[in-house]
């Protein structure tokens, strides 16, 4: 055996080197330059960070002094970006999205504050799209260029033109790659908002309907907040490469919107690290009263944006900053972060006395809630601390988003972060089921007790003295804010029974009340898994409801046999693995613009029972026969 070991499969020689072009390397490792695939029902899935590398390029351009407007356009699964910067050199065109390290990004006199410095995002969508293709307008005359998987398949002569100057990208994403894909409007709307508030007058067309900011970052919390549930006008401060708003809401938590030339720091980073101590130290200094730092952060809701040069991010995706410095050789980020506030801030609330008092009434009310449940707190603490070593409720996984990527593998180990999950699960045959076919590297499971607590009208004094929710609170490391979230995505995974979506609603309350920076940046899901199992000798069809039993038996033809799914807990372990993989569906948990959340549970959780129960008679419908006729 050792011979042929030695000979065989485990010898190590020149055979064994292998050497990747660029375009095989994104397609075979593409979760290490645009994060998770997914199928379009998340944000942060694969499709929007390829228009996302696209139109960073056009904001670019707009930075640069380059262009008022780009337009986007999507047709089914095609996009097209338009900017009206100066275009790419015609000569370059081909080069600049198909050759790696190509680009203009590394002289820093070009583009400064730019959002990518490496060269790699318009190549990465070029190797992941089915067909792309670029043309380049400069000064009368354009060149075109077509793609397949990043393999050239047409390059275009240079020809007259009385269009504008700029660029123009159309590209379809790989179906191979992106399984199921589908565009959701509001994602895109998402991103586009925030370009808009970044980069005041700069306007976007996106399928004909125009956004435009005037306010920058003022207007983005506006948006986000509403102006009856904020406890002082919005402060808005702006400096040379930095821009701040900041208010405060009754809601438990810190609901931050971090910026880095305009890229949208979802995770995070040096520069929001230093806010969050800048701000407490400003405060305390600023009140001359040593305030606990959670009492002053606690309920506040700020967007801070900062340019810049040569930004280094933790990953390709640039969803956290990991610059320490402003400037190669400029000040740290704490400290330029401290010398603005401290100078800033400071001036604000001198001038404005009564939003400075309204502010302090906000810190002191949360240091009375805090010091009202210290005691039940450090007894919770401490039975979730021994309750950790055998916590039967929690199947952990081997990453967490948490985690400090090693030096080696980085790329790889944040693209696995990014997939990290937990689903939380009602009772022992549930949790079975998912515990043995899920993905033991990237995928935990937190099994409930029966229905948890309607916690709506609480005080976060429940969390701790509820022990389910306090076990939850610690397997998901929230105590402390969002920056030390263990798992990128917490899905709710319950039957689809009327017991099920009891529970589901009890656990959306719970993180309504208490953690609702949770649900506002997207992390929240519910599982949908399929009520039917429609099969005959030759194929088995899984339909996740009526109209999809109804295209299944009509596709199966004959008597097929039908099982009803009643509960997550008769799905085998083999089964379940398709529907928690690749293909999983989810449902995120959304607050629409303008929401009242205090408003929304007290009308569906509080007791308000007379008219719950008149808006559900008003509001039956019977789906089954729609179902069929659709089916038909």
């Amino acid at each position: 055996m050792a011979k042929e070991q030695e000979a065989g499969m485990f010898s190590y020689n020149e055979d064994s080197i292998k050497s990747l072009d660029w375009k095989e390397h994104i397609r075979l490792r593409p979760g290490m330059y645009i994060g998770k695939l997914g199928d379009g029902s998340s944000p942060d899935d694969g499709i929007y960070v390829l228009v996302k590398e696209v139109v960073d390029n056009c904001i670019d351009e707009y930075t640069m002094g380059h262009g008022k407007s780009v337009e986007i356009s999507i047709d089914n699964k095609q996009v097209t970006v338009r900017d009206y910067g100066r275009g790419i050199p015609l000569g370059k065109v081909v080069d600049v999205v198909s050759k790696i390290n190509t680009g203009a990004k590394y002289d820093s006199k070009a583009f400064q504050k730019s959002v990518g410095l490496n060269g790699v995002g318009t190549k990465a969508v070029n190797a992941l799209s089915n067909y792309f293709k670029v043309t380049a307008v400069r000064e009368g005359k354009e060149k075109t260029a077509e793609f397949e998987r990043g393999q050239l398949t047409r390059e275009h002569k240079e020809t007259a033109t009385k269009e504008s100057n700029g660029t123009m990208v159309t590209f379809v994403p790989d179906d191979t790659i992106f399984k199921n894909f589908k565009f959701h409007p509001e994602f895109l709307e998402n991103q586009i908002w925030n370009y808009c508030f970044l980069n005041a007058g700069l306007k976007f067309v996106f399928n004909g309907k125009s956004y435009i900011s005037k306010n920058g970052l003022l207007d983005l919390l506006q948006k986000k907040t509403n102006e009856d549930e904020i406890r002082y006008p919005i402060i808005h401060l702006k400096g040379n490469d930095i821009e701040l708003a900041i208010t405060h809401n009754n809601d438990y938590g810190e609901d931050l919107y971090s910026f880095v030339n305009g890229q949208h720091t979802t995770q995070g980073g040096t520069h929001q690290q230093a806010f969050r101590e800048a701000y407490v130290k400003t405060i305390r200094d600023f009140f001359k009263k040593d305030y606990d730092a959670s009492d002053i952060r606690t309920g506040i809701v700020a967007a801070i944006s900062v340019r810049v040069v040569e930004p280094v991010f933790e990953s390709q995706t640039k969803t956290k900053l990991g610059s320490t410095n402003v400037d190669i050789n400029g000040p740290s980020m704490r400290q330029f972060m401290m010398d603005f506030l401290t100078k800033e801030l400071d001036n604000y609330l001198h001038k404005n006395p009564t939003l400075a008092e309204a502010l302090k009434k906000r810190i002191e009310q949360s240091e009375r809630e805090r010091k009202d449940m210290a005691g039940i707190k450090k007894l919770a603490n401490e039975r979730a601390k021994k309750a950790n070593l055998h916590n039967k409720k929690l199947r952990d996984c081997r990453y967490h988003l948490n985690d400090e990527p090693p030096v080696k593998n980085r790329e790889e180990f944040i693209a696995r972060q990014q997939e990290t999950t937990i689903f939380i699960t009602e009772g022992d045959s549930a949790s079975g089921s998912i515990t043995k076919s899920r993905n033991v590297d990237t995928q935990a499971v937190f099994s409930l007790r029966g229905k948890p607590l309607n916690s709506y009208g609480l005080t976060k004094k429940v969390v701790y003295e509820n022990e389910e929710f306090n076990l939850l609170q610690h397997a998901l490391n929230i105590e402390e804010g969002m920056e030390g979230l263990r798992f990128n995505n917490i899905v709710i995974a319950t039957d689809a029974d009327v017991d099920g979506m009891h529970i589901r609603l009890l656990l959306m309350t719970f993180f309504l009340q208490f953690f609702p920076d949770l649900v506002k940046h997207g992390k929240v899901y519910v599982l949908e898994t399929p009520l039917f199992r429609v099969r005959n000798k030759q194929e088995t069809i899984y339909c996740f409801d009526e109209a999809e039993k109804q295209k299944a038996i009509k596709k199966l033809g004959g008597k097929p046999e039908i099982t009803r799914f009643k509960g997550l807990g008769e799905i085998s372990p083999n089964e379940f693995a398709q529907f928690i993989g690749e293909d999983m569906r989810k449902q995120m948990m959304r607050v629409e613009e303008g929401d009242h959340i205090q408003q929304l549970l007290e009308y569906y959780m509080g007791k308000n029972t007379m008219d719950r129960q008149e808006f559900i008679i008003n509001n039956l419908k019977v789906e089954i026969d729609e179902a069929v006729e659709e089916a038909n």
